[in-house]
């Protein structure tokens, strides 16, 4: 497994952006997939975005919800991930939780055996 550790969440206004980090060691960092998932108050945890590589191109998935506002990235040489999180709003109040695997279904959590313990957002309206 690998160990993960979550930074940069907070409070912000609706229209803000925050860019949380996912420092990841324990297993070579490229070798496989890691994504986001949010859980809000009550509901259930749910994907956000995945990155994942095959061969020498790098996959990114977003759920519908934030796409064209939040960006995942990787910085290998840190061995940390990244999501970019622009025009924030209300309903994206969550934890955010990140997660590395190496299943072949990147929106899923069964995906992901290793789990961070989450960074909490906050988008006041």
């Amino acid at each position: 497994q690998v160990q993960l550790v979550e930074s940069g969440g907070g409070l912000v206004q609706a229209g803000g952006s925050l860019r949380l980090s996912c420092a990841a060691s324990g297993r070579t960092f490229s070798s496989y997939a890691m994504a986001w998932f949010r859980q809000a108050p009550g509901k259930e945890r749910e994907f956000v975005a995945a990155s994942r590589r095959s061969g020498a191109i790098n996959y990114k998935y977003y759920a519908d919800s934030v796409s064209g506002r939040f960006t995942i990235s990787r910085d290998h040489a840190k061995n940390t991930m990244y999501l970019e999180m622009n025009s924030l709003k209300p309903e994206d109040t969550a934890v955010y939780y990140c997660a590395a695997g190496s299943g072949n279904l990147p929106k899923s959590q069964i995906s992901y055996d290793s789990w961070g313990q989450g960074t909490q957002v906050t988008v006041s309206s």
